[in-house]
């Protein structure tokens, strides 16, 4: 299978500079200009990840960029995803399946096996598609990763792609940076670049004009354009290791409220030192009048009305850490207090009497209490359920008409016992099944389904029922479609991109 798109790859003078939303906004730029437009990330590290309907796992930064280029997501567009485990170790996620744990040094080696499975995967993808948008990792001038690399110029190597550079001047020193990036590059890496970017700009861009004149001299590249800084947009940032937003509510899905502060509710989301998939409660973020804060040592929990526990790459060392730091006994006194305590994933695990591993596979401890919420018992196991679902609430927990959709990525199995109702009943792989289980009062409950809050319908009633606990309403314009802001938010970013970016000078550096 030949490859025939033309491939543009985004690269960055370090990580979080905004490759990935530049990404996102070029795929939609592309796509309302009318082209077959892929976005394509090598190689991703990140906790954040998503199942495609195939049941395969990917990074939701690449399914970010494949609604933004109107497509369905598919493993190709992420062919390889590590999700760290420890300080020096991860799992590793080949065409959207588990391969194996490696640490630091094992994966080194493994690069040059690991290249073929890029290959194949923007291989398959440049058959159908004209332009791919690569993202790369990280930095092209981490010199000592660069034998072997597959994600930044090992890449752009490989699918003979012309690059643009990246600079985030918010964090200071973007000048050093754009020079420092090609100083350390070889001189067929530098030739490569094609142009520079400058993003995240507060302010008139004039008072820029003497330093672009250097950069442009002193690198004989030009400067593509100045992006601005925005609140106003829902786009999620590169994925990564931990939430670095201290609260979504900040995040720009929903506009600041004008006039009169309205009634406001508030949920806490526990940063576990482990915690993934904090994407799950974006969609809460953008509900009028309700704020979402993630709490972190040394912060104490602070007066909400519901405490959600998020999912984690390794639910015992994050009890073990909830225990420590005392967030386990002031969630259990939140719940006293008449609050509701949420958990996902394995937010659901820690809330039951008992977790065992008798394999080994999070921890060497066996077994260890739980929160003690709910009247379930999870056993870790070897396999991995990854796989998407559609879900009917039951019960107690938002019996509503229309089907949800969501997906479970897990490594446990958990038992209610007799008598305890379960919240959800699942439909996947041709099988019913019953997910979750909900205390007697009500107040706590939890579930393996991922992306839960992205279901308007199910959404709603939750911020009804945080609203009933404060004795109030929601504000108008509550429950807002999440899929229609997203959309609404490519357009916006297409439409900044086309005002500060020399589009044609980006067109003719991809060959279009």
């Amino acid at each position: 299978m030949s490859a025939t798109a033309k491939p543009l790859l985004l690269l960055g003078t370090a990580s979080h500079v905004g490759k990935s939303v530049l990404t996102a906004g070029l795929c939609r730029v592309l796509l309302q200009d009318g082209f077959r437009v892929a976005p394509f990330k090598a190689q991703n590290m990140a906790l954040n990840s998503f199942i495609t309907a195939d049941g395969r796992e990917m990074g939701r930064a690449q399914v970010t960029q494949a609604e933004a280029a109107g497509l369905t997501p598919e493993a190709d567009m992420n062919p390889i995803l590590l999700k760290p485990n420890s300080d020096i170790g991860a799992q590793v996620i080949i065409h959207g399946r588990v391969y194996g744990n490696m640490d630091a040094a094992d994966y080194q080696g493994f690069k040059k096996e690991a290249l073929a499975f890029v290959r194949q995967s923007y291989d398959r993808l440049a058959a159908r598609f004209e332009v791919i948008v690569c993202e790369g990792a990280g930095s092209p001038a981490e010199i000592n990763l660069r034998d072997g690399d597959l994600a930044n110029l090992g890449l752009a190597e490989l699918i003979e792609a012309p690059c643009l550079l990246i600079g985030d001047i918010d964090r200071g020193g973007v000048f050093a940076a754009l020079v420092g990036t090609l100083e350390l590059l070889q001189a067929a890496e530098r030739e490569r670049i094609k142009g520079l970017i400058i993003n995240k700009f507060r302010g008139d861009p004039a008072l820029l004009r003497p330093g672009l004149d250097f950069l442009e001299t002193r690198l004989s590249r030009p400067v593509l354009g100045i992006m601005p800084w925005f609140r106003d947009l829902y786009l999620p940032e590169e994925d990564g290791v931990a939430v670095e937003r201290a609260n979504l509510s900040r995040s720009g899905l929903r506009p600041e409220p004008a006039g009169e502060a309205a009634e406001q509710v508030r949920v806490a989301v526990i940063r576990l030192p482990h915690i993934s998939n904090f994407t799950d409660f974006d969609a809460l973020a953008a509900e009028p009048g309700l704020e979402v804060i993630y709490v972190n040592q040394p912060d104490p929990l602070p007066q909400v009305e519901a405490v959600i526990l998020p999912g984690t790459k390794n639910t015992i060392d994050d009890l073990v850490w909830l225990e420590r730091t005392g967030y386990a006994e002031a969630i259990r006194e939140h719940h006293r207090r008449g609050g509701l305590v949420v958990g996902v994933c394995g937010g659901f695990q820690m809330l039951g009497r008992l977790i065992e591993d008798p394999l080994g596979v999070e921890s060497s401890l066996e077994r260890i209490p739980g929160l003690g919420l709910l009247p379930v018992k999870t056993s870790m196991a070897a396999d991995k359920t990854i796989l998407q679902v559609k879900a009917t609430a039951l019960g107690k927990v938002g019996r509503l008409d229309e089907a949800m959709v969501g997906y479970e990525i897990h490594m446990g199995r958990t038992e209610r016992e007799t008598g305890v109702e379960p919240i959800f009943k699942f439909e996947r792989a041709g099988q019913s099944l019953l997910d979750g289980a909900v205390s007697e009062d009500g107040r706590v409950w939890g579930s393996y389904l991922h992306g839960l809050f992205d279901n308007d319908g199910f959404r709603a009633w939750f911020v009804t029922r945080l609203f009933d606990l404060k004795g109030g309403r929601p504000p108008a314009g509550s429950g807002p479609n999440f899929a229609a802001r997203k959309e609404a938010a490519f357009n916006a970013l297409a439409d900044l991109i086309r005002r500060h970016l020399d589009l044609e000078a980006i067109y003719r550096i991809i060959g279009l």
